[in-house]
């Protein structure tokens, strides 16, 4: 018996064409027209459409992807449900997705895909990466492995994975661990998987969470405006193994001082930060004053985890937790 697939559109490129009047790509094509063109998949799965939206990326909000979790989570509860496919926005898919990774403790796959070009253009991937999508979601070996991303057919993993080109198809990568799996000849083969999964239940989040980037020459007066404007926690991109300029502790000092709390992690396209200097604004400087160190998640996977966290829990201790459980155990 063909396994039953929903596929949930919420927009993004795969659901754009160019409109000749302003000559840029716009929301255009509807869920039944992009399914059209994934020719033969009804002899593989059964699909039922779920309209969410036509959102360009960069569109998504906090209260849509919370919505969005909810409305997965009652289709992966569905018996008739075999497994979830989400068409998402390139520019901020990869904070949905994990987003969904962390949020939904799923016994069914769920996969996310999305388009790099728009129905106009020439070699247009939607329909090619929505089938193989459609055919991770209703393997076996899938579920298990936390949230997915089909792309290129390659299959990555939401906590791994980030947008790593402004234009390649093959921008959605694992660029410090490499692919999970592949998808070849509609048949997923999965050469590794991810030993943890975390899952931070909440139907609540908090959104006054800020990113900052550290660079030379960085002080504090923006940290010290935040805490005054009632922000409820920072994630600092840290230099290189999660360093900063010795004017930007004041500000963490003070965010500390004020029980909010401060996640570390790299600029650095890969590897984990470490308490490894011990200078001023070095990492050991910055975790006796009590930041919490994020592994190797970059800033905006960060800022997703402690929007989370804060929805969950105010305990900073709790917080330090989740977010150092895998890297300092």
């Amino acid at each position: 018996m063909k396994k039953k697939v929903a596929v949930v559109f919420t927009g993004g490129t795969i659901s754009m064409k160019v409109d000749d009047r302003i000559a840029a790509a716009i929301p255009a094509l509807s869920s039944e027209e992009i399914m059209s063109m994934v020719t033969n998949i009804d002899r593989v799965a059964n699909i039922e459409i779920v309209n969410f939206g036509s959102y360009p990326g960069p569109h998504m909000t906090p209260d849509k992807i919370l919505k969005l979790s909810k409305d997965v989570q009652a289709l992966i509860s569905r018996s008739d449900i075999d497994g979830v496919v989400i068409t998402h926005g390139t520019d901020s898919l990869e904070e949905t997705a994990y987003f969904l990774d962390l949020n939904i403790n799923p016994s069914k796959p769920i996969v996310f895909v999305a388009a790099m070009r728009n129905g106009s253009e020439l070699g247009y991937d939607g329909p090619s990466n929505l089938s193989s999508a459609i055919c991770t979601a209703i393997s076996e070996e899938a579920v298990g492995k936390g949230v997915l991303i089909a792309m290129n057919n390659e299959v990555n993993s939401a906590r791994e994975t980030t947008k790593s080109h402004t234009l390649s198809l093959d921008t959605f990568k694992s660029m410090e661990f490499g692919p999970l799996g592949i998808v070849d000849n509609d048949r997923v083969i999965f050469y590794r998987s991810i030993l943890t999964h975390e899952h931070i239940k909440t139907d609540a989040i908090e959104q006054k969470v800020v990113l900052i980037k550290a660079c030379v020459g960085m002080d504090s007066n923006y940290m010290h405006y935040a805490i005054t404007q009632g922000i409820k926690g920072f994630v600092i991109e840290a230099m290189g193994r999660g360093n900063l300029p010795p004017a930007m502790v004041p500000g963490i000092e003070a965010a500390i001082q004020n029980h909010l709390p401060v996640i570390i992690v790299s600029r650095c396209a890969m590897g984990r930060v470490l308490d490894s200097y011990g200078y001023e604004g070095g990492g050991k400087h910055l975790r006796n004053l009590g930041a919490i160190f994020g592994g190797n998640l970059n800033g905006q996977k960060a800022r997703i985890k402690l929007m989370l966290a804060l929805g969950a829990t105010s305990n900073i201790n709790a917080i330090k937790h989740m977010f150092e459980q895998n890297d300092y155990q």
